[in-house]
């Protein structure tokens, strides 16, 4: 596969690495951006995985309310150094996470976060669906460890598609942001609040106004 100058610089964006070891990755990877990420993670050539050893402590609490307060966010981001923490380019990228997390409603940072005891919950609830639906038993697990994987998309922030830029995720705006900044950069927390939440009320589609405004 044709390996075009415009793909060599989306994998150095996404990466940091260097111009000829990403145009090498992509030809070991036949043209596969996210296999050649890998490759560079592999070999220790991007950005994000250099960095990922480092300590970061710095950083900011952001926050993002929803025009007439209906949604609520506040998110941690961690940095290296306060001079980071302090540059818009930083601050920008805090207050868009803030605003995703409004619009697409993530419940934990990472599939790491989730709870063992939640994941076996959902591969219960997806294997009877799949039984349900007829599939042969000997590929069950296979369809149900698919499923699952969606799940992780779908409540993971890390996995979600940023809701400025759906062909991107949280995860690659962010090995991009390390990679420009040059240092660590870490989601740690985050807490959403949405008026009404848990109480029975007329059915406002806060998310749908939220990404609306994300992406004017």
């Amino acid at each position: 596969m044709a390996i075009t100058a415009n793909d060599v610089k989306v994998l150095r964006e996404r990466t940091g690495a260097g111009m000829m070891d990403c145009k090498k990755a992509l030809a070991d990877a036949n043209g596969d951006m996210e296999k050649a990420i890998e490759l560079l993670r592999e070999r220790g050539l991007a950005a994000a995985a250099k960095k990922a050893g480092r300590i970061a402590a710095e950083g900011i609490v952001d926050s993002y309310i929803h025009m007439g307060g209906k949604i609520g966010v506040l998110v941690e981001v961690n940095c290296e150094t306060d001079f980071v923490a302090k540059t818009d380019e930083f601050r920008t990228f805090v207050k868009d996470v803030a605003m995703h997390i409004a619009a697409a409603k993530p419940l934990y940072v990472s599939r790491e976060e989730v709870p063992a005891e939640v994941v076996e919950k959902e591969k219960e609830i997806l294997r009877a669906q799949t039984l349900n639906e007829g599939k042969p038993e000997n590929i069950v697990d296979k369809i149900v460890e698919g499923r699952i994987d969606k799940f992780f998309k779908d409540v993971c922030l890390l996995e979600q598609p940023f809701v400025k830029n759906p062909d991107q995720t949280i995860q690659e705006l962010l090995n991009e942001k390390i990679a420009k900044i040059g240092e660590k950069i870490s989601i740690r927390r985050f807490v959403r609040y949405e008026m009404g939440e848990g109480l029975e009320k007329k059915q406002d589609n806060f998310v749908e106004e939220v990404m609306a405004q994300a992406k004017i």
